[in-house]
């Protein structure tokens, strides 16, 4: 965060700097070349006033400390017929070249312009029986002008340069407070975090002795009470402390090649008698053999917060659907469930801390850090997760580099049933009897519980 903060700083004060050395170098090349073209008016004007005797004037300007000798020369028409009076021009007379530039001139109908096909200024002074035309070469004038561009670049980027170097400078004194805040802030965060577990821990076990000693009815409900707050503060504790060691850059400590299908199916086991006793049946669509490279309890607790929010935020009914694809090169997991859609100007708030979309969603329980959580996990393992919402489906799609690119297009995928209605006897009552024959029956992971994180 601080990092990217000291790059903002640098780039705001680098595009103010670059601004206004854009606007005084504008300025000043308008000047340059303003005071150029004057000094082409005014030789010009004194060719056009020789009497036309074909003598050189020998005229010349002073640009930036040189005398300049300009090329020149001039042509009087009489009727339909031109003849060159004067200049430094040779053999131009009765020449295409010669008709070619007295065509374009007399075409713009201007007492004054360019012919740019010569690199010409040119002059016209109307006599009333004839016109005299003056010509001068603007090669000069536009090496200069070109010089002078060459001189403020070179100008503006060492300027640019040196800028650079005490921007960046600079950026460190700048920010130092709001790093001293900030580390201020994690380190309280950590601490807070650690401090609270010992005593959450003591209310707990305390709580199960009550409960588990004869009390009457109403302090038996009041231990309860106490227990159900404090396993709630305990996860809030454990959320916040998962928080500060992603702030910590404290990294996964295994990182190596993880099958991505057997996570998401362990997951899918798991989570599927929360969805059943909410009504809401669980589906999976898995690809075969998914390989990725990173930490396997992150990425099941990602796929926990996804698959938990389905379940709290799905239409009641609805089929909340896993489906794990693999491309040539990303392995893409996505968690889809039926409900109302999330206003647009929601969407790219929900991996904030603390943010609950509640007008849209209604209340849960939770406390807006597993969203935040899975997408620095996410982040961790160098992937990206993003949300998705219309009036067909919320889908929070995690997408991540895969080990091997395998074959192009999606890998088949494994399908398993969408509800507990197909279990011997077909009613509730009958799935909830087998239920526990189905699970010790099937590959399920060690003792792991459905994730308590809210949107």
């Amino acid at each position: 965060m601080i990092r990217k903060l000291r790059w903002q700083f640098v780039g705001v004060c680098m595009a103010l700097v670059l601004t206004v050395l854009a606007a005084v170098f504008a300025a000043a090349y308008h000047a340059v070349r303003q005071n150029i073209e004057d000094l082409s008016r005014q030789v010009l004007t004194q060719v056009i006033r020789e009497d036309g005797s074909g003598s050189a004037p020998g005229v010349s300007v002073e640009i930036g400390g040189d005398r300049l000798l300009l090329p020149y020369f001039t042509v009087n028409i009489w009727g339909g017929t031109a003849y060159i009076t004067g200049g430094t021009y040779a053999n131009l007379e009765d020449t295409d070249a010669l008709r070619d530039i007295l065509s374009q001139c007399l075409e713009q109908n201007q007492t004054e312009g360019t012919v740019e096909d010569y690199h010409l200024r040119y002059l016209v002074e109307d006599n009333g029986l004839y016109r005299k035309l003056a010509f001068v070469d603007m090669s000069m004038e536009q090496a200069t002008l070109a010089r002078v561009i060459r001189s403020y670049l070179v100008i503006a980027l060492a300027a640019l340069l040196v800028l650079l170097g005490i921007a960046a400078a600079a950026s460190r004194w700048v920010t130092w407070p709001v790093e001293r805040a900030w580390r201020q802030q994690r380190q309280f965060l950590s601490d807070a975090s650690h401090e609270l577990k010992t005593p959450l821990t003591v209310i707990l076990s305390n709580a199960e002795l009550l409960e588990g000693a004869a009390l009457p009815e109403k302090p038996a409900r009041w231990s309860g009470n106490i227990r159900c707050e404090a396993e709630q503060m305990r996860t809030l504790v454990e959320q916040m402390l998962t928080l500060a060691r992603a702030d910590n850059g404290v990294r996964p400590a295994a990182m190596e090649p993880v099958n991505f299908s057997d996570v998401a199916t362990e997951c899918v086991l798991s989570f599927e008698p929360v969805a059943f006793e909410a009504g809401k049946p669980l589906e999976d669509h898995v690809a075969e053999d998914v390989t990725v490279t990173g930490d396997r309890d992150r990425l099941r607790h990602l796929i926990s917060i996804l698959l938990d929010n389905a379940v709290k935020y799905g239409a009641p009914g609805g089929t909340i659907t896993l489906t794990l694809e693999r491309t040539e090169r990303q392995a893409r997991l996505t968690v889809a469930n039926p409900g109302d859609p999330i206003p647009p100007e929601h969407l790219p708030h929900l991996f904030e801390r603390f943010y609950r979309a509640d007008s849209s969603r209604g209340e849960q329980s939770g406390f807006g850090l597993g969203l935040s959580i899975a997408d620095t996990i996410a982040r961790e393992h160098k992937g990206s997760l993003r949300a998705e919402s219309d009036a067909v489906s919320t889908r929070f799609i995690f997408t991540l580099p895969s080990v091997d690119k395998g074959k192009h297009g999606f890998s088949e995928l494994k399908q398993r049933p969408a509800s507990f209605s197909s279990l011997p006897g077909g009613s509730p009552a009958a799935s909830s009897a087998s239920l526990s024959r189905r699970f010790r029956s099937r590959k399920t992971p060690k003792d792991f519980p459905a994730s308590k994180n809210g949107r």
